[in-house]
């Protein structure tokens, strides 16, 4: 569509005789009269033609008297109704009629993924990211759903899906088989626990250790959680960090975990051997009819002690148990009545059998202190600490490897340490080579279902299979 623009003869005989600059400036503005006139012509929608106006009498009359019944499109008595009033009439009515659906609404979702810290819950998740608070009361309200949304774990992922904070779809991996799914239709919100099928895959590694336990795994092709494994099955009977030597050999049987043709991670150990400078331990897993697992060796004794040989993960032996040592602080050579165990300051501390707490508080050069009193006339000591625990009271009774304390450096001490003794009917024990009591053997009434379980077990041990040296 075009626009034909021209001056009259007399206006462009009156620019002849103008100054140059001021013919030039009418002519500019002439110019951007013109030029703004022909862009509104161009991008002014097409009218349609109105099919209800007609060059009929009827017609004509009618626009004329205005239209008086009331209804739908009609202008006001007595106004007649323009060709831009009926336009806006009609968009309006397009727009309502094609207000946005459920489905159209998806198409313009946002997603985020939250990896939970400590202390976050699901409301404060909620709030720093701006969702519906109105929504999460409704995912509360959900039945089943608020327990599995309540206990959130530092390091988990958070997947949502949202439309301007509105909540369209949420997931969480409750466990390596289920996924908690929440989703949005036109009811609302739903939840549904989604099944994740796992598949077990039984393997065998074998490996020499030459510089430490977790390379020779690795090397064998297992992962971290086996060599955590491995030395706590063996924990008992060897001490992985001062007696492993280069040389030592391991071969594992394990499961490992897989979900829909992907690796998750190695599952228990079923049976395992370790050879320590010289001397072979095995040990085998076994599930009894009650549920309980736990690993016997292959006659079926307990490989579990009823004390922890070490109740901290320490880093290494700072003071070992001498009758003769010279006090770093007092400058006296008096006895070291225990076993001094460096970590650094909150680490956690274990009960080392099950017990009954006979002292938790402050006492002398210990610092903060814990006794538990065993069976037997056992008594263990810990010192240094840099606090209790919650429930560490006296009366109370714990378990073995309850965390009773955290590591410190209270008390008459130099650096962070758990300073730890082993007392029996009073008298001083080193702990680190004390004889520890067993525990009890594989009960009798299911030790023929034992013996004909672990036997293929122990059995694949014995497969010929490359021994890897980890270098």
């Amino acid at each position: 569509m075009g626009l034909n623009f021209k001056l009259p003869l007399h206006a462009l005989a009156s620019l002849r005789r103008m100054p140059a600059a001021t013919f030039w400036l009418q002519a500019s503005a002439c110019a951007v009269v013109g030029w703004t006139l022909l862009h509104q012509a161009a991008i002014a929608p097409p009218q349609p033609p109105d099919e209800s106006a007609t060059d009929s009498p009827s017609a004509l009359e009618a626009d004329a008297a205005g239209r008086t019944d009331g209804g739908d499109g009609a202008a006001p008595l007595g106004v007649v109704a323009t060709a831009g009033d009926t336009r806006a009439r009609a968009t309006t009515a397009v727009q309502l009629a094609a207000a946005p659906s459920l489905a159209d609404a998806k198409l313009a979702l946002s997603t985020i993924d939250v990896i939970v810290t400590r202390n976050d819950t699901l409301d404060r998740i909620f709030r720093r990211l701006k969702l519906s608070l109105a929504d999460l009361a409704s995912l509360r309200s959900l039945p089943g759903v608020r327990a599995s949304l309540d206990s959130l774990r530092p390091g988990e992922s958070l997947h949502f899906t949202h439309r301007d904070g509105q909540i369209f779809g949420l997931e969480r991996r409750l466990n390596e088989s289920q996924t908690l799914k929440v989703s949005r239709d036109d009811g609302g919100l739903r939840a549904d626990v989604l099944q994740n099928p796992l598949e077990m895959r039984t393997r065998t590694v074998r490996g020499v250790i030459d510089t430490s336990l977790f390379e020779a795994v690795e090397a064998a092709g297992a992962h971290d959680q086996t060599a955590v494994a491995l030395a706590d099955i063996f924990g008992w009977d060897i001490d992985f960090v001062l007696d492993v030597r280069p040389g030592d050999a391991f071969v594992v049987t394990y499961q490992e975990i897989w979900r829909d043709g992907a690796y998750v991670k190695d599952g228990p150990i079923e049976a395992a051997e370790f050879v320590n400078q010289g001397r072979e331990f095995r040990a085998v897993r076994y599930t009894d009819p009650d549920g309980g697992s736990h690993y016997y060796t292959p006659d079926g004794r307990s490989l579990q002690k009823a004390f922890l040989r070490a109740p901290v993960e320490f880093t290494r032996v700072s003071s070992r148990f001498n009758s003769a040592r010279l006090h770093p602080i007092l400058n006296l050579i008096r006895a070291h009545k225990g076993v001094d165990y460096a970590a650094p300051i909150g680490t956690p501390v274990h009960a080392a059998g099950d017990g009954r707490i006979r002292f938790a508080g402050w006492k002398g050069g210990y610092g903060n202190v814990v006794e538990i009193e065993h069976t037997r006339s056992i008594v263990t000591v810990y010192g240094h600490l840099s606090r209790f625990a919650h429930g560490t009271h006296v009366g109370t009774h714990v378990t073995q490897g309850t965390v009773i304390a955290y590591v410190g450096m209270t008390g008459l001490a130099t650096g962070p340490h758990l300073h730890y003794e082993y007392r029996v009917d009073g008298v001083f024990k080193n702990p680190q080579t004390v004889a520890l009591a067993a525990a009890a053997p594989i009960d009798a009434r299911w030790r023929e279902d034992f013996l004909s379980r672990s036997s293929p077990l122990l059995a694949s041990l014995e497969l010929p299979g490359p021994m890897l040296v980890s270098r």
